[in-house]
């Protein structure tokens, strides 16, 4: 990875994360997108937004292209990521973030005072399983102002399409490998980089010690999320964005 004269090179490292991350999913700019595109409608221009499990900060590096007058608050437990967002940002004064666990009940006392406009969450939450996401989905609803919004994108599998599902996911797959041998970098690959970075390597083994190679939770179905969201005390909830494997649900306070 490149070092530029002050040192690491914070934006060669976003720019990594994302391009791993779209090997993954390639329609991850249009789920962005969309999801910009409904901040804008309830909240207007110059969201205040909760970044959950904020990872590099890729949402929130959208969200101020997008929006210069927006603020927003990173969370995350991650410290090699977290060090990656904060030295990406490093100055902006729109952008702070918190070091925080999301199963630990008392995660929210360490944020800035609420209400936030909008809580922008992608492609984290399937690392916790239905009952730990449930009492998140209830915490979450406390910290959006009325009229607010929540959306969560991610993997929601529905297990009454198994015939879709395979098919979809073996071309997935297909795709996955085709840009695989065109030279793309997966999970583990990108991580063996960390690794070997003189700056990223003390907080990548912490992060492996907290979460190990993948933590195992679920990938609930758009109606589990939207009945759990509408029983957490939001008022609406439902699809308004959707790939062949991932959902993008909106849900308003």
């Amino acid at each position: 990875m490149a070092e530029t004269a002050a040192g690491t090179d914070w934006r060669a490292w976003q720019e990594s994360w994302d391009r791993q991350q779209e090997w993954y999913m390639p329609d991850r700019e249009e789920r962005f997108r969309v999801m910009l595109d409904m901040v804008e409608a309830v909240a207007g221009p110059e969201p205040r937004v909760l970044d959950l499990a904020c990872g590099t900060g890729s949402i929130t590096d959208r969200l101020l292209r997008r929006f210069p007058g927006a603020t927003s608050t990173g969370v995350d437990l991650d410290p090699a990521l977290l060090t990656i967002a904060r030295g990406y940002f490093d100055g902006d004064e729109r952008v702070s973030f918190v070091t925080a666990d999301l199963a630990d009940p008392g995660w929210t006392r360490l944020l800035p005072p609420g209400p936030y406009d909008a809580v922008l969450t992608a492609t984290a939450l399937h690392w916790l399983s239905t009952g730990p996401l449930a009492t998140l989905y209830g915490q979450l609803a406390g910290l959006v102002r009325d009229g607010g919004v929540l959306m969560n994108a991610d993997h929601m599998t529905d297990l009454g399409t198994p015939r879709i599902n395979a098919v979809e996911r073996a071309h997935r797959h297909a795709g996955m490998d085709r840009a695989k041998a065109a030279g793309a970098l997966d999970w583990a690959e990108w991580w063996d980089l960390a690794r070997k970075d003189p700056v990223l390597a003390e907080p990548t083994a912490e992060r492996f010690a907290i979460y190990g190679e993948h933590a195992d939770g679920d990938t609930p179905s758009l109606d589990w999320h939207t009945r759990t969201l509408l029983e957490a005390g939001f008022g609406e909830a439902r699809a308004v964005w959707a790939s062949p494997s991932d959902t993008l649900v909106l849900a308003l306070k």
